[in-house]
């Protein structure tokens, strides 16, 4: 074996039932996230940035440019198939078909590295389909991200954005830890390839968590 090989690692994979995306989760996780963040069917969750942002949230292009091709990202998804068999839930149809190659789950986590002495990573796009929202599902995707975070980057401290009118999601990362720095940044008017504002004072909320 040659020293290339042996020095090459490959990322830790993240706790079961999780796995890291792939090309060909593209389809599959732009539909997901667009369907959790966007539209009316957004409103069938309680997460969903739909009374303040139209448009979209992912693309294909945005998806493999700015995450897959990024080493610094990782993003961990969940087949519905394998969440329904942990669940023991009978699949939609009679032959299963229907959750073939479907995600119930993401999150992206992402080193940072403006301050690598802080061992900070930033977690963020985290999507729950809307009509399984409620259930603890959103719980173990951030405790999942949290835990590769340390093993994948030594994380010490997980960093997130939340739209500051968004008190629920806001209320609900305080509950797993996270705490308001009292920091702000502005949205990224102008970009609408994250997102067509629906008003003009949105500002995103800095939290962030000891890890």
């Amino acid at each position: 074996m040659s020293s290339e090989a042996q020095g090459a690692q490959l990322p830790p994979p993240p706790p079961p039932p999780f796995r890291l995306a792939c090309a060909a989760d593209a389809p599959a996780v732009v539909r997901l996230v667009n369907s959790a963040y966007r539209g009316d069917s957004g409103r069938q969750g309680w997460t969903t940035e739909s009374d303040y942002l139209d448009g979209q949230r992912l693309d294909e292009t945005m998806f493999h440019t700015d995450i897959l091709a990024d080493e610094s990202k990782s993003l961990l998804v969940l087949p519905k198939a394998v969440w329904r068999a942990e669940q023991a839930q009978p699949a939609e149809g009679n032959d299963g078909a229907a959750d073939d190659g479907e995600l119930i789950a993401c999150v992206m986590v992402e080193r940072l590295a403006k301050d690598p002495a802080a061992a900070a990573v930033y977690v963020g796009m985290v999507t729950v389909q809307p009509t399984a929202q409620g259930g603890g599902l959103g719980s173990k995707l951030l405790a999942a991200a949290e835990v590769y975070a340390v093993a994948r980057f030594g994380a010490r401290k997980a960093v997130m954005t939340v739209l500051e009118p968004r008190s629920e999601l806001i209320a609900f990362y305080e509950r797993r830890g996270y705490r308001r720095t009292g920091e702000t940044e502005p949205f990224m008017y102008g970009e609408e390839r994250f997102g067509i504002p629906k008003r003009d004072d949105l500002v995103f909320l800095k939290m962030e968590k000891e890890l």
